[in-house]
């Protein structure tokens, strides 16, 4: 039978389950990646599941999201995180050598391998023909521990390029065109694999831009076919041997059809605040920009700062606006200093970051306030820059280097005829800021260094055969986990300090929430539509749970935080539409663990408003017993 590329790379990986979508379905992860934000938490928990070495064929411990080091914590976790690849055998990227989804791309990255990482644009590597999901670090620990990653089978959603780009739009503008279309919810549950005569015009870097913001779609992942360009690239960097050619079969079905003529696109922009709300960059013009920022997974390639270069060389950024760049990776850096694109940037007027995530999860970097930003990043949420009122743009290189210049959003296309930029016949490879493995009788003498600010892991209670509570937040749709756990430069370094991070729990979406938690014992989150969407970051479950939280109620939840919820003991549950949950309700859900072993919904008593109802859960067999147990750890624990 005819399968989608997704089909084969699964069934080549399958163990447990049968490819019917919507059923889950358990799978051999080959390769996995962590990064600081969210590795000290999952490398905490990987060794409380005392294993004693990764079983995984590749796990790679990334530092890039917490770089910016205003006091000790960050830097003790980097110390944490070298001494713990180096105890369990993980590879060490090294802070500077750049950000995890563009390194591994460049140095990792294998077609038809499976990669589960902890940062939920690890779809990035899709753009090589790897089936690369986003998962909780708790999922990640599990995959390094040797345990298979299970979801639900997506369905398959072909993307059929035509035609070729023209002069002044880029990969950027095709993911804006499906964002626009299908919105944050339009990928929810799939995979998006891109087909047609148009792939072979996009090189590697271009197709990874598309991947790695699937994740705005709600995509479980996205890829391309792996191809001469596949080739092209890996034997640039010096690993033709890990190519080998996939496909889709010609003939097979698709669950969802959508048709782009590249050549019929033009430059787009996403307005605040939400990747979704994408207009032309005509309609847009002249809108005054106090920042301009290039960089990010999404876009800090050798080819899209090299594009930037070009366009900005013997010009000067507006004085009304401040350029920051941050190469994605330390060989896109070395490239562009050898061959003067980094001084042409300079002389400019452009900042130059170091090679990390930065201003994306507002490390640093943060726009004025009241301010318009724009970046080439992948998310615009209220308040991820690190101003609350700052109104961020997101756009692709070109549409950023002509708006620096102008100081307001400007269209590229009025600078004339375009730069062309060739890609490298050879990429710069120097992986000494990459630590390998030691030696399995080497690295058991390691001892794994902790700094005062890592605390031991918070653990869930079994789920009680009754929950009772208050309504402690009744929220809207499309809540992000920026939303629930917000991140930036004073709350990131206290991620692996739940007990001071869950301080900060909903604080903008829902002010007071955590004293008002705390005071009542614990109690339930009610949300809309799409709970939950946006990053891969635990915290978001896991410091809800330390509060007492053991219930959310919502109309529809993103698949990670769906699973995050799970993996840390508080039950998701899908409410009817039209029913009255308002802030401060009391409600109670009798007979719970009874219902659920039953195969039944759980009933919701309103004590408040005197009204009852039952809430669909849709969790599988395994993790309803994983939930019972009190979360992913407790599970696990029990299997021994």
């Amino acid at each position: 039978m005819p399968q989608t590329l997704t089909e084969k790379i699964i069934a080549a990986h399958l163990v447990s389950g049968r490819m019917a979508p919507g059923e889950e379905i358990g799978l051999r992860i080959d390769q996995t990646l962590t990064q600081d934000a969210t590795g000290t938490m999952a490398w905490l928990q990987f060794e409380a599941m005392g294993i004693p070495r990764v079983r995984s064929e590749l796990a790679v411990s990334y530092i890039d999201h917490n770089t910016l080091q205003t006091g000790f914590e960050n830097a003790d976790d980097h110390r944490f995180l070298q001494s713990a690849a180096a105890r369990f055998g993980a590879y060490l990227s090294r802070p500077g050598n750049g950000i995890c989804h563009q390194v591994h791309l460049e140095r990792f990255a294998m077609p038809g391998k499976t990669l589960l990482g902890s940062d939920s644009h690890t779809p990035t590597a899709g753009g090589m023909g790897s089936l690369a999901i986003g998962a909780g670090g708790l999922d990640v620990a599990a995959a390094m521990a040797g345990g298979a990653f299970y979801l639900a089978m997506p369905r398959v959603t072909v993307v059929r390029l035509s035609g070729r780009l023209p002069e002044w739009v880029s990969a950027k503008d095709v993911i804006l065109e499906l964002l626009r279309r299908l919105t944050v919810k339009g990928g929810v549950g799939r995979v998006f694999e891109y087909g047609g005569p148009g792939v072979e015009t996009l090189s590697v870097p271009e197709r990874a831009t598309i991947t790695n913001m699937g994740a705005e779609l709600g995509a479980t992942s996205s890829l391309f076919p792996s191809d001469e360009r596949t080739r092209e690239f890996l034997r640039a960097q010096g690993r033709e041997e890990a190519w080998q050619p996939l496909a889709a079969d010609p003939d097979a079905a698709y669950d969802q059809v959508v048709e782009i003529n590249l050549g019929a696109l033009q430059p787009l922009v996403a307005c605040p605040h939400m990747p979704d709300q994408v207009r032309p960059v005509a309609e847009l013009a002249g809108t005054p920009l106090a920042q301009v920022a290039i960089g990010s997974c999404t876009n800090s390639s050798y080819r899209d700062l090299m594009t930037a270069a070009a366009i900005l060389r013997g010009k000067t950024v507006s004085p009304q606006t401040s350029l920051v760049v941050a190469p994605g990776s330390r060989q896109v850096l070395a490239m562009l200093a050898a061959n003067g694109a980094l001084a042409d940037l300079v002389r400019a007027g452009a900042r130059i970051l170091e090679s990390a995530c930065g201003p994306c999860i507002g490390m640093g970097q943060a726009p004025p306030s009241g301010s318009n930003s724009l970046r080439t990043f992948n998310r615009n949420f209220q308040g991820r820059s690190g101003t609350r009122d700052a109104n961020i743009y997101l756009a692709s290189p070109e549409v950023a280097a002509a708006s620096a210049l102008a100081g307001e959003i400007a269209d590229p296309r009025a600078l004339g005829k375009a730069p062309a930029v060739e890609m490298p016949a050879c990429f710069e490879v120097d992986d000494r800021m990459i630590i390998p493995p030691l030696p399995e009788a080497e690295a058991a003498k390691v001892e794994i260094v902790r700094g005062p600010n890592i605390k031991p892991l918070p653990k869930a209670e079994p789920l009680p055969e009754t929950l009772e509570g208050s309504v402690l937040a009744a929220l809207g749709d499309n809540i992000t986990t920026d939303d629930i756990m917000p991140a930036g430069s004073k709350l990131l370094p206290l991620r692996s300090n739940i007990p001071a991070l869950a301080q900060h729990v909903l604080e903008a979406a829902a002010p007071g929430f955590a004293e008002k938690a705390q005071a009542a014992g614990g109690g339930f989150i009610v949300g809309g539509q799409n709970y939950g969407q946006g990053s891969s970051r635990e915290h978001a479950a896991l410091c809800p749970m330390y509060l007492g939280v053991r219930a959310v109620l919502a109309r529809s939840f993103a698949r990670i935080h769906r699973a995050n919820l799970v993996n840390f003991g508080i039950l998701p549950l899908e409410i009817p539409e039209g029913t009255q949950i308002h802030g401060g309700d009391c409600l109670r859900l009798p007979g719970l663990r009874e219902r659920l072993q039953a195969g039944q919904p759980a009933l919701v008593e309103n004590v408040t408003r005197g009204s009852r109802f039952e809430a669909e859960h849709g969790l599988s067999g395994r993790q309803l017993e994983v939930l019972l147990a009190g979360g992913l750890l407790n599970y696990l624990a029990g299997q021994r």
